[in-house]
């Protein structure tokens, strides 16, 4: 099987998807959006326009599926006339319905052979049909690392009692302020944040932290809640995304709303200074590329 996956800013839930699907033998090239995107700049009309010959192209080289991933790319899967298209929406795309995007995922969504969602969460805001697919976790990568040995690696002290933020804290919808709030109500406690970190370094940024803490205003993962349940690291979050759904039965873990809530719940955790039972709840790659694969001949068979 060859599949042509259309993306617009890779991620590395999307590098880890495509490296299970070859693992199965699953031919897959990737063809990104041209320019930059970034926190501080945007891809022009311009380079979207330069984007749709290039797709159009691959798209008559005998591919079985088209992937969209992200509702803006959308439109370029469904603009060549032969193949079946698979779209998977990511979370914004879908739920800020401050911008257009959403309205074009939904549409696109009607058009598409097959629509993923990652989470149950977002199925409120699609009344087309779908299948939900929870994005999978290298559990090669994210695992359970002594404290002591990560922060030696990270150069952290070894007797600091540490929350971790796992976002740059300029991201408005993260919301970083509650997440100070939260630990300024606990004594002797210090709070990190994880910005530009490479990503090989994710799984020692959590395997340092006592606890990681997410404050997110909406989500609809978010991903850092499964690495770190794979890593046993014990999660207090607000109820977003599929946060209730992996936690869900997790020890020394927490899903709580209110800044209240929140604290006391990380001060239950950090005074159990114990790890969480969080890796035994986590769908790892080769389970996504199998499911990811009966979708793709799903959409062949339908056409």
């Amino acid at each position: 099987m060859r599949v042509l996956q259309l993306v617009n800013t890779p991620r590395s839930f999307f590098d880890k998807q495509v490296e299970a699907l070859e693992r199965r033998g699953i031919e897959c090239t990737t063809v990104t959006v041209p320019g930059t995107h970034d926190a501080d700049q945007s891809r022009s009309v311009t380079d979207y326009l330069r984007y749709y010959p290039d797709v159009l192209d691959h798209s008559l080289d005998g591919y079985d599926v088209i992937h969209a991933h992200y509702g803006l790319m959308g439109p370029f899967a469904l603009a060549q006339p032969d193949r079946p298209v698979v779209l998977t929406l990511w979370g914004s795309d879908l739920m800020d319905e401050e911008s257009f995007v959403p309205r074009l995922s939904r549409l696109s969504a009607r058009l598409s052979d097959e629509v993923i969602l990652p989470s149950t969460t977002m199925s409120a805001y699609l009344d087309t049909p779908h299948q939900i697919l929870p994005w999978g976790v290298d559990t090669e990568q994210f695992r359970p690392v002594d404290r002591s040995e990560a922060r030696e690696r990270l150069g952290w002290p070894r007797d600091e009692t540490t929350v971790l933020f796992p976002y740059p804290p300029e991201r408005d919808v993260k919301n970083h302020p509650l997440a100070e709030r939260v630990v300024s109500r606990l004594d002797g406690v210090s709070l990190r944040t994880m910005s530009g970190v490479p990503y090989e370094d994710v799984p020692y940024y959590m395997n340092a932290s006592d606890a990681m803490l997410v404050t997110s205003k909406r989500e609809s993962g978010p991903m850092v809640v499964k690495e770190a349940a794979a890593c046993n690291v014990p999660v207090v979050s607000t109820d977003v995304g599929f946060v209730s759904d992996v936690l869900d039965g997790v020890e020394n873990s927490y899903v709580r709303d209110g800044e209240t809530e929140l604290a006391d719940a990380l001060s239950d955790v950090l005074d159990a200074d114990e790890r969480s039972s969080g890796r035994s709840s986590i769908v790892g790659l080769d389970q996504m590329g199998e499911d990811l694969e009966a979708i793709y001949r799903g959409a062949i068979d339908g056409r």
